[in-house]
């Protein structure tokens, strides 16, 4: 936790300006300049941390602690007191009081994590051939992680309650830069808390676990990604990993509903989505999909699952950057660079037979699954590329366990289409033609939010391009066929998708416009989320644009555009104009 981004603590600005209160009386400047000094060494020692071996630190966070918490002790005696109830001076006496606080919180929060995680630190101690020592510090850390994130976010709230504008320029910007990186830092705590607690049972810490694996093939576009090329069994045991039962069958299905999820899930998606696997992830909701497909394993297998684990070639692109080039049966040769392409792209010209070409998709999965658990012998190079995974939502996770599942579905591990209110602008486009075009799709979208208004609203402007660059040239046509219209005339390269909009809760649609011209969608809702929906044709290298005007709540989140994981990255680009709106919370 201590590498990267993470040691923001060198932009903490703790520092308090010599001029920053102008004190009366030689004992209250003298209570001042101390205060300072001690604020100004502690800062000095969190910046040691950015430079220390990560098995070094204990030096500069005892230095750091043992000067915050005599700045803390310095203001929160009488003497202090009186200044901040002083004219002129006390609403910047009253701020430093909150940044001395907020620098023994976090130097105490820091030095518990510290010694928690310290045993862990070498890259022997985090081996992967040494996962029940590790899972049992993940379950001895978890405690100390909630609790240093929760009192963070207590630190973080009492600090934002102090004068912002104290008249004193500098000490207000060390206020800002304080509340920013401490909100950073609970951020970073309360996701190592999340892997914490949940690592050691649901990688078998306390008995195996059993999950539906999912390949999404996201060159064929569903709402959590892609059509589920090929699925097995992931079985986890005191962290050792092993698959079984890979199958690329994507027939799997039942003749009656394998779970329910509700009547307007049922109106919008139709009884087939909780039946059959080509149709179980049109919503980017990932737990519906997860409680559909570990409900289509059991009623054909018979057995119960603990769970289920979803990724994509992209995602598999990622994991051979840590664990390098894989070599197939044949002597193939699988990377990084080429595991998208050979998976989505060549493939389908290379087998042209159906069963072949499910073969291979499962012997590259299973090559690159089976390297995954014989490589991971370096946490250190693990941990970024498992960031990278769980942003681009590369791999999405649900659990049955209740309280698990709960704390899953507030990270973006969970992949949960959220409830909650704020200004939200969601691209979801499901393939209805049944080729793999989608390989080829490009997408940007442009989130405009406007000013605020006096009665609490706000205009809004989602734009939505969609470009299917389809190359010149003879494709196969498995790739092209149109399964929607067989016995259409289509052109080569043409797609169909059905594409949606996922708007703010409680957002009103103005008007839409379809390449520049007035057009009309259907109107429907999920999860709070009222959603804008049409299907568009696409001719081949044709591009379609959609605008959505709307009329929003505002609410003081900041913005969101999620994206959905497809195989070529989506272009977002969101302005806001902040006239009138209430302040983002610290």
């Amino acid at each position: 936790m201590w590498g990267g981004n993470r040691r923001r603590l060198a932009l903490i600005g703790l520092s308090l300006p010599a001029a920053g209160l102008v004190l009366a009386g030689g004992w209250s400047a003298h209570l001042g300049l101390s205060v300072r000094d001690h604020l100004e060494a502690a800062k000095n020692a969190f910046l040691l941390l950015e430079s220390e071996d990560p098995r070094q630190l204990a030096g500069p966070l005892a230095e750091a602690r043992r000067h915050a918490a005599e700045a803390r002790r310095l203001t929160g005696g009488p003497g202090w007191w009186l200044i901040a109830h002083a004219p002129f001076v006390g609403d910047a006496a009253t701020t430093t009081q909150g940044l001395a606080e907020a620098a023994d919180e976090l130097s105490d929060v820091l030095g518990g994590v510290y010694r928690r995680a310290a045993p862990f630190l070498t890259a022997n101690a985090l081996s992967m051939s040494n996962m029940r020592q590790l899972l049992d510090g993940l379950d001895a850390a978890a405690p100390v992680l909630d609790d240093g994130a929760a009192r963070l976010a207590t630190a973080s709230s009492r600090l934002a309650a102090t004068p912002a504008d104290t008249g004193v320029d500098l000490l207000d910007q060390a206020r800002g830069t304080a509340l920013r990186e401490m909100d950073r830092l609970h951020d970073r705590l309360g996701a190592a808390a999340d892997a914490a607690v949940l690592l050691p049972p649901m990688l078998g810490h306390d008995g195996p676990r059993r999950y539906f694996l999912a390949f999404q093939t996201n060159a064929e576009a569903r709402g959590t990604g892609g059509l589920v090329g090929a699925y097995g069994v992931l079985r986890a045991d005191h962290g050792r990993l092993g698959i079984q039962r890979l199958s690329a069958e994507n027939g799997l299905a039942s003749p009656t509903p394998v779970v329910d999820h509700g009547a307007a899930y049922r109106a919008r998606y139709g009884p087939s989505a909780t039946s059959l696997l080509s149709v179980s992830n049109l919503s980017p909701h990932f737990p519906y999909a997860a409680a559909t497909w570990a409900g289509l394993w059991e009623r054909r297998y018979g057995h119960k699952l603990d769970g289920v684990v979803a990724t994509d070639p992209v995602g598999l692109s990622h994991l051979l950057e840590l664990i390098g080039p894989v070599t197939l049966p044949d002597g193939e040769t699988v990377t990084a660079g080429n595991v998208v392409d050979l998976t989505e792209r060549t493939a389908y010209a290379r087998y042209p037979n159906t069963a072949e070409r499910k073969r291979f998709l499962i012997t590259v999965a299973g090559a690159v699954s089976e390297a995954i658990s014989r490589s991971l012998a370096e946490p250190a190079r693990l941990l970024p590329v498992l960031s990278r995974l769980v942003d681009e939502r590369r791999i999405q996770i649900w659990s049955r366990d209740p309280a698990e599942e709960q704390r899953l579905a507030a990270t973006p591990l969970g992949g949960a289409l959220p409830r909650q209110p704020g200004p939200f602008a969601g691209l979801v486009v499901n393939n209805s033609a049944g080729g793999k075009l989608d390989y080829y799709l490009r997408r940007s979208l442009t989130y405009s939010l406007d000013a605020c208004r006096d009665d609490g609203l706000r205009a809004t402007t989602v734009r939505v391009r969609l470009d299917n660059d389809v190359p010149r040239g003879a494709l196969p046509s498995y790739v092209t066929g149109r399964l929607d219209s067989p016995q259409g005339h289509h052109a080569l390269g043409s797609n169909l998708l059905w594409v949606s909009l996922y708007a703010t809760p409680g957002a009103r649609l103005s008007g839409v416009r379809l390449d520049g011209h007035k057009s009309a969608v259907i109107i429907e809702a999920e999860r709070s989320h009222p959603v804008y929906s049409t299907l568009l044709e696409f001719a081949p290298r044709q591009t379609r644009t959609l605008e959505f005007r709307l009329v929003e709540p505002v609410t003081a989140e900041p913005p969101a555009a999620p994206v959905q994981p497809l195989v070529r990255p989506q272009r977002t680009r969101i302005t806001e104009n902040h006239h009138g709106c209430p302040a983002p919370p610290s």
